[in-house]
């Protein structure tokens, strides 16, 4: 892979669009958007320690996860959504077509966690529960279906969606044996990439589990998109990871890499 960025503390959520990758630096607290040349524009500055996730509504308004805090904030900061009722701690988010917005956290990260749903009309509820350590989420196109990555559970789950945004029929949509999924994406194909940070890889899957690709790296991968000018990039965000305890290193480790796909 190709270095396009580095010098980031811990990059996550990583997100194509409008032409550049967006991304959240976990310890700088900020959300970047960078070129395809590796120009890079600070979005806003996020008042929090880690995690930082977004995710745009259907008019084009971000939300931004205050996670420490169990907040969900627009782009000026201001509270969009109060989440502290259901989790006490939130990760990643992920909107659908309707502007249900889906986050899932927990009240303790040592026991399963739960999904929320924000409403367009702001009502907050949890929509399901017993979610082992929740990562990367994606909502396939035609907003039938949620995909969460379960860490501790080594596996892809999937929901249908209902109009209001709940959540049912639960199902195992990818098996993946001993690895720990963390950010994930969809692909044209229907397909899961999936970020695996003790792996030091990403690799796509198909719904069943059948591996279809595997792009190695040289240090953890918390997340990936895909994107590019003609959408057959694969945009990587790594680090070297010391641990909760530590997660930063002795410095900055994170990169954005590139795999241009066949």
């Amino acid at each position: 892979m190709n270095t396009l960025l580095d010098g980031l503390k811990l990059p996550e959520s990583a997100r194509w669009r409008d032409g550049r990758l967006w991304l959240a630096n976990w310890g700088g607290g900020e959300i970047l958007a960078v070129t395809p040349g590796g120009e890079r524009e600070v979005i806003a500055n996020v008042p929090t320690t880690m995690p930082i996730t977004f995710d745009w509504l259907p008019d084009g308004r971000l939300i931004i996860v205050q996670g420490p805090e169990a907040r969900l904030l627009n782009a000026d900061l201001s509270v969009y959504a109060d989440l502290s009722p259901v989790a006490a701690f939130c990760n990643e988010v992920v909107t659908d077509g309707r502007g249900n917005a889906f986050v899932n956290g927990s009240h303790d990260l040592q026991e399963p966690g739960v999904l929320a749903v924000v409403a367009p009309d702001g009502e907050v509820r949890q929509v399901a529960e017993g979610i082992l350590f929740g990562n990367g989420m994606a909502v396939t196109p035609d907003d039938k279906t949620l995909i969460v990555a379960e860490s501790y559970g080594s596996r892809l789950t999937a929901f249908d969606i209902g109009d209001d945004g709940s959540l049912s029929g639960r199902r195992v949509w990818a098996n993946l044996g001993d690895d720990h999924p963390d950010g994930i994406c969809l692909d044209a194909e229907g397909a899961v990439w999936y970020a695996d940070v003790a792996g030091k890889y990403c690799v796509r899957v198909r719904e069943g589990g059948e591996v279809l690709q595997k792009v190695e790296a040289d240090r953890g991968c918390f997340s990936c998109t895909i994107g590019g000018e003609d959408g057959r990039s694969l945009y990587v965000l790594a680090a070297e990871w010391h641990g909760w305890e530590n997660p930063f290193g002795d410095g900055p480790t994170g990169q954005v890499q590139v795999e241009k796909l066949a």
